[in-house]
C-alpha cells in the first residue's frame, strides 16, 4: 500500500483535525496516510515522495507559523519542483490571504497543487470542509 504523508502544525488542534479528515479520504482511495507534524520530520526526506500534505493554520497578519514551519517551508522550496502538494489551514481572521501567498510560493518553486486554492477552513472544520478534505486526501492518495 502506496504511503502518503500528511505534515502540519496546529496551534489549537484545528489544522489537526483537518490532517486527520484528509487522511479518511487518503484511506478511502486504498493508501496509507501517515500524519507527522512539522516538528518530527525534515525537508530532506521529504526529497523522494512524489506527492503529500502540508497544513498550517493562519498566524499572525496571515502568514505561516514563523519558528516551524516558514522555515521548514523555505528549505523545501528548492524540491518541490514536479511534486504534487496539497496544502490545507484554518483561519480565525482575515480571508485566506495566507493560503493565496503559500500556493503561490509553492506554484512558483515549480509544485503541482492538488488543490488550486489550497483546503481552508474558518475555526473547527464544519461538514463543509470535511468533504472538501476527504475528496483531497483521495486526490493526493491518486497522485502517489
Amino acid at each position: 500500500m502506496a504511503e502518503v504523508k500528511i505534515i502540519f502544525w496546529s496551534g489549537t488542534g484545528n489544522t489537526a483535525a483537518m490532517a486527520e479528515m484528509i487522511a479518511k479520504g487518503v484511506t478511502e482511495a486504498g493508501a496509507d496516510p501517515v500524519i507527522i507534524p512539522f516538528e518530527n520530520i525534515t525537508p530532506d526526506s521529504l526529497a523522494d515522495d512524489p506527492a503529500y500534505a502540508l497544513g498550517c493554520p493562519s498566524m499572525g497578519a496571515e502568514q505561516l507559523e514563523e519558528s516551524v514551519v516558514d522555515p521548514f517551508v523555505e528549505e523545501l522550496l528548492g524540491t518541490v519542483s514536479g511534486k504534487k502538494i496539497l496544502l490545507f489551514g484554518s483561519y480565525g481572521w482575515g480571508d485566506g490571504e495566507w493560503m493565496r501567498n503559500w500556493t503561490e510560493q509553492m506554484t512558483g518553486a515549480g509544485a503541482e497543487m492538488i488543490e488550486p486554492e489550497g483546503v481552508i477552513c474558518n475555526e473547527a472544520p464544519d461538514s463543509e470542509a470535511e468533504a472538501a478534505l476527504n475528496a483531497a486526501g483521495r486526490a493526493l492518495a491518486a497522485a502517489i
